[in-house]
């Protein structure tokens, strides 16, 4: 997860009254969400997820998914997830195929791939791969990282953003975005999301779908192309616009997207609109965790320490937000934590293991959600945990 959200909470937190600086103690290396619809056939024997969408996936159990990065999926660790996933009531993979670097993670010989993309062996075999999945029933999504693109920064500085000395602009972690005003871009990550549900991936999740973070602080410095429309509309072009390409794939669009923006007005900032991006996706998942929210969120003085009160209203916000939707209104599926968050320093934080990976699902639950995606950076999950 990157550090705005963090930040952003913890300014919400001051301006609001609602938080201090000892709510949250820094960035940390985690990333990162479920009302689960109600389905009625349609004309064309798809589904239509709360009386309005029509599901291009009618037939998809209800998901309870792990993420898996592309090491784990192209190596010895897969045995152990693929064990976790059988063993309990786990039935979905979410898998790097453009990872947080902008490497393509399989060695696809796609040309149109290939002119901007750099491919990599990290999954030597995603046939094989794809095959086993569908072999053992788990449901497959492939996960995109679609602004945050050091290797096309780095390749095409004009499609990225640029420092008065001609450099490639980076943030503070080094990390370097792509500019979402450019269609060439947006083509781009469709062109590899086609290739995943070509593949067999049945649900596309974009990530990163948005400026770099502190953007309008910067935007007057940096050159870029741009156009008279907002960064809101841009940014919620581009999920409209992948989600026209593929509908005809029949695979799911869907968008990971801050759990506070659920809580809080549009992020005008950085491009992001919680009901904006939700109108043209199949499933929205706010990044949820505890270890997110600084003091004062939702009445409480460390969110962390309690998962079932901070989940329950992060849901009751995310249902009011989406209410306007009414029946175009996707499904909800949470990213939920299994890590522990000692970051956020002594006092601050508990240990994570069954009884707060329960505790989030039952919240869920209790909200009327019952789709979920876990999240631990190293694929490093609690054992015995009922899903």
């Amino acid at each position: 997860m990157d550090i705005l959200f963090t930040i952003l909470l913890l300014l919400h937190g001051l301006m609001s009254g609602n938080g201090g600086l000892d709510g949250l103690a820094g960035a940390l290396p985690q990333r990162g969400g479920g009302e689960i619809v109600a389905e009625t056939p349609g004309t064309d024997g798809a589904a239509e997820p709360s009386g309005g969408k029509t599901d291009p996936q009618p037939d998809a159990p209800k998901i309870k998914g792990i993420y898996v990065t592309a090491h784990s999926a192209g190596g010895s660790r897969m045995e152990q997830l693929f064990e976790l996933v059988r063993s309990t009531d786990l039935n979905a993979m979410v898998i790097d195929v453009k990872d947080d670097y902008g490497d393509i993670t399989w060695p696809t010989v796609n040309p149109d791939l290939a002119e901007l993309g750099t491919t990599k062996k990290i999954i030597k075999d995603m046939e094989a791969l794809m095959a086993r999945l569908e072999a053992d029933e788990i449901y497959p999504i492939a996960r995109i990282v679609v602004f945050k693109d050091s290797v096309l920064a780095e390749k095409r500085p004009d499609l990225s953003f640029r420092k008065a000395d001609g450099n490639v602009w980076k943030n503070g972690r080094g990390e370097s975005f792509v500019n979402p005003y450019r269609r060439e871009v947006w083509e781009y990550n469709v062109a590899v999301a086609k290739e995943a549900a070509k593949l067999g991936f049945k649900e596309i999740q974009f990530d990163y779908v948005r400026f770099p973070e502190g953007f309008e602080k910067r935007a007057d410095e940096l050159a870029y192309d741009k156009t008279d429309e907002s960064r809101v509309d841009v940014v919620s072009g581009f999920v409209e616009y992948a989600k026209k390409e593929l509908e005809p794939l029949g695979v799911r669009v869907s968008v990971d997207i801050f759990g506070y923006a659920a809580s809080v007005p549009a992020a005008e900032g950085i491009g992001q609109d919680f009901v904006r991006i939700s109108e043209h996706v199949d499933v929205i998942s706010p990044m949820v965790y505890p270890s997110h929210y600084s003091t004062g969120w939702f009445g409480l003085k460390d969110p962390d320490k309690e998962p079932y009160a901070t989940i329950k209203g992060a849901m009751e916000d995310t249902h009011e937000k989406l209410e306007p939707l009414g029946s175009s209104k996707p499904v909800i599926r949470p990213w939920i934590q299994d890590f522990t968050a000692s970051w956020l320093g002594k006092g601050h934080y508990i240990p994570y293991g069954k009884a707060e990976v329960e505790a989030q699902i039952r919240a869920l639950a209790d909200t009327g959600v019952d789709e979920f995606m876990i999240w631990n950076a190293g694929n490093k999950y609690t054992a015995n945990v009922q899903y």
